[in-house]
């Protein structure tokens, strides 16, 4: 008697636990559990590789700024280039230059008297 109440008992147990993790796997595997899961995946697989692109741009910042130094020793400049100095524009306007000159309008209104 006690050993079919254990094997009972057992039985039903096992039924429980394999009924809960089929249905764990079939929650998992509906369109929107998967959905979701991808776009986790997506969005994680995304900040990787910014956080990867991110210090690759560093690492070259930093590596074409020693380059950069190491190529100025070399060629022996030291000093940034001097910029040209401002242009200067005249005082006095030309009035005849064609910017000043006013271009007759025309009405294009079919209804005006003419």
């Amino acid at each position: 008697m006690f050993r079919r109440t254990f094997w009972f008992t057992t039985g039903v147990a096992a039924g429980v636990w394999a009924t809960t993790k089929v249905n764990r796997k079939l929650k998992q595997l509906t369109p929107e559990s998967l959905a979701a899961t991808a776009a986790n995946k997506a969005l994680e697989t995304g900040q990787r590789l910014k956080d990867r692109a991110v210090g690759f741009a560093l690492d070259v910042r930093d590596n074409m700024a020693q380059r950069e130094a190491e190529l100025e020793d070399a060629l022996g400049i030291h000093e940034s280039p001097e910029l040209p100095a401002p242009r200067r524009y005249t005082a006095i306007e030309n009035r005849t230059s064609p910017k000043y000159i006013e271009t007759p309008t025309y009405s294009y209104n079919r209804n005006e008297d003419h």
